[in-house]
């Protein structure tokens, strides 16, 4: 869960780096850049999804295992 955390910043990065590469390299044309956009900020969203279903998965054995010793 803690090295989700610490990639989460990485992976916005390489979204927005991957943008800028596109762009300068003309690989994607004016009118691609913001169907790409989206694209690149849904794959990192993806991350912060996993991170998110982490962190909730600890909480819920926390809880769990809090209920068991009631």
């Amino acid at each position: 869960m803690w090295l989700s955390i610490v990639t989460l910043p990485t992976e916005f990065n390489a979204s927005r780096r991957a943008m800028v590469l596109l762009t300068e390299h003309g690989i994607i044309s004016a009118e691609e850049r913001v169907s790409v956009k989206k694209v690149l900020d849904a794959a990192a969203l993806t991350y912060l999804a996993a991170t998110l279903m982490a962190i909730l998965q600890l909480l819920r054995l926390i809880l769990i295992s809090r209920g068991r010793r009631d």
